[in-house]
């Protein structure tokens, strides 16, 4: 690994800690503008401090965050359907490596759709973006997406997804959290966070979720609607930072999570 290629990774993933906390607010490029991230800027504004990269679409990043106080960024460069269309799977690459440069991201994302018609597709488009960004010392993050299709997430085919993306040059994969999730890392040989998908039923399952993928090998997570449309967006990536960075139990992260809930009551 070149020099280039060891500084993104260290400013992605924290080399005191070997954890991360990435904040996800991409959901625009298919989904438009979902509950509480209307206006991106306003949303992502107290969560920047806690987050230790952000992922976002190159139309976020210049018009909703500052460039003189952000951190790392991953660049989404993957896209071309919506939520409108047919297929959630059939997806081009929308932003070019050279564009990445230019916008001095520390890593860019691409979606890979394992068992739908487009595979094919998505896994040469990892590829063919692997070949490009290595060139620039910049790291690309393959995450393996489930889309409508929930009942995917076990450990099988989550393996098999995060292998392949490995195999094909992914620096860092990004999957869910399943039951029998070693057997997701064991096959794994480069780091993976985990998604926050759908809304959980509670905060306190985002925190289960979390300690638990954590605890079986995960580097961190790369989470959106469960922080920003949490009660406590604040207080809920604090949260999860105790448990990713710190190595806090369920039980004091939800302390830091409460906490932080009283002082925005008490702001308010």
């Amino acid at each position: 690994m070149d020099w280039g290629m060891k500084n993104r990774m260290a400013r992605l993933i924290n080399p005191e800690t070997g954890h991360a906390v990435f904040l996800a607010l991409d959901h625009g490029y298919f989904q438009g503008p979902i509950k509480k991230l209307e206006e991106p800027q306003k949303t992502l504004k107290p969560l920047l401090p806690y987050a230790d990269a952000i992922m976002v679409t190159r139309g976020i990043l210049r018009t909703s965050v500052d460039a003189a106080k952000v951190g790392p960024v991953i660049l989404r460069v993957s896209g071309g359907m919506t939520l409108a269309g047919p297929s959630l799977s059939k997806e081009g690459i929308i932003t070019s490596v050279k564009e990445a440069v230019r916008l001095n991201v520390s890593a860019i994302a691409t979606s890979i759709h394992v068992g739908t018609e487009d595979e094919h597709d998505t896994l040469t488009n990892l590829s063919r973006l692997v070949d490009e960004a290595e060139e620039f010392g910049l790291p690309v993050l393959a995450v393996t997406s489930v889309g409508r299709e929930l009942e995917k997430r076990e450990a099988r085919y989550l393996a098999l997804c995060c292998r392949v993306a490995a195999e094909l040059g992914a620096r860092i994969v990004k999957t869910y959290y399943c039951e029998d999730f070693e057997k997701v890392v064991t096959g794994c040989p480069v780091p993976l966070v985990i998604a926050g998908g759908p809304r959980m039923e509670s905060e306190r399952d985002v925190l289960e979720v979390t300690y638990n993928a954590v605890s079986r090998g995960a580097v961190g997570v790369d989470m959106g609607r469960n922080i920003f449309q949490a009660e406590s967006p604040v207080g809920m990536i604090k949260a999860i930072r105790a448990i990713v960075h710190e190595g806090a139990s369920v039980k004091a992260a939800a302390e830091v999570l409460a906490g932080e809930s009283k002082r925005a009551v008490a702001r308010v």
